[in-house]
């Protein structure tokens, strides 16, 4: 089947942090503090779906209320942290939603991500993923996680469906 085809059906996207939106570094400073670095391209797609009104849920088993912060101020309200079982979360989501399995599109890097890879229409991971990962994808991004690879799958969704467009409301967030 032609992967495009599969990404014109995508109304909600999710996915996990660390890997995915942060390239995975997490830098210790000497206060305690634990930075990570993502992407402003990344930041830019992100807002541009919630503008056009795509489900988002950001799911991780880490906890950085420093990115949720970030998350929040691109509009993103569905973020979960410190998740222990992403399967059941992302099948309840998807169930409470009614969403069907073809619409939703879900990003992970790691072995922690291997069990939602099954029940999502468009599993997908970035190009530095692990192998058991990247196995189980139906479509691998040219970007590494935290350079851009949300960016990658969020811009072919929306441009397949005519949404990828610039306007004043988008910058205005």
């Amino acid at each position: 089947m032609n992967v495009l085809k599969l990404f014109k059906k995508i109304t909600t996207f999710i996915f996990d942090v660390d890997g995915i939106l942060t390239d995975g570094t997490v830098l210790v400073l000497d206060n305690g503090l634990q930075a990570r670095r993502m992407s402003i391209k990344d930041g830019f797609a992100l807002q541009m779906a919630v503008k056009k009104h795509y489900k988002i849920l950001i799911v991780s088993g880490g906890n950085s209320p420093q990115v949720a912060n970030r998350l929040e101020k691109l509009g993103i309200t569905d973020i979960h942290m410190s998740v222990a079982d992403k399967k059941k979360l992302i099948a309840d989501f998807i169930q409470k939603n009614k969403l069907t399995k073809e619409q939703v599109l879900y990003m992970g890097d790691d072995l922690p991500d291997l069990p939602v890879m099954s029940i999502v229409g468009l599993p997908c991971c970035p190009a530095d993923a692990v192998v058991e990962i990247k196995e189980a994808v139906q479509y691998i991004s040219p970007k590494n996680g935290g350079y851009a690879c949300v960016r990658d799958v969020i811009e072919k969704v929306l441009r397949l469906n005519d949404h990828w467009e610039y306007s004043v409301d988008i910058a205005s967030k």
